[in-house]
């Protein structure tokens, strides 16, 4: 089994893509609301930034800028996906899912990207946002609606 070392800046900006198990699956918007209450009460409890955040059906991308003296993303997901899932029905499982007490929705782990300099976090945050474009989902950002675009462009 591969070991993954992240980074672990503290105060870091970071992109991140998380896809669900199933890519032909819609859940996350059909969920969206779920989706923002349990990023919320992650937030509550473990604080973070939200710069940028898209949320198409099957995946999502997102920039957030962590606290001074904490660079623990890892747990923040952990979190997200165990508050999501414990209120969504189980997918298909695998034998791996089953025993580690897994319902299926997610993928296992994340891409993470920490943010180096402006132009790299202005390249980000359009990426979050041409993404629905980008997969043929509406044919301008401003279409999407589950996007931080309308939050920044208002």
């Amino acid at each position: 089994m591969s070991k993954y070392i992240r980074p672990k800046r503290q105060g870091a900006t970071v992109f991140f893509t998380v896809n669900l198990a199933d890519r032909s699956s819609d859940l996350l918007v059909r969920e969206v609301a779920t989706l923002r209450e349990v990023v919320a009460k992650t937030r509550m409890e473990r604080p973070f930034a939200i710069d940028a955040w898209v949320v198409l059906p099957d995946h999502m991308h997102c920039i957030w800028t962590l606290p001074p003296g904490d660079a623990d993303f890892s747990m923040r997901w952990n979190v997200i996906k165990a508050r999501f899932s414990h209120a969504m029905q189980a997918g298909p499982q695998k034998r791996s899912h089953i025993a580690r007490r897994e319902k299926g929705i997610w993928q296992r782990r994340f891409w993470e990207h920490h943010i180096r300099s402006d132009e790299d976090y202005a390249a980000h945050v359009n990426y979050c946002w041409i993404n629905p474009v980008k997969h043929g989902l509406v044919e301008t950002p401003e279409a999407w609606p589950y996007s931080s675009y309308h939050r920044d462009h208002a």
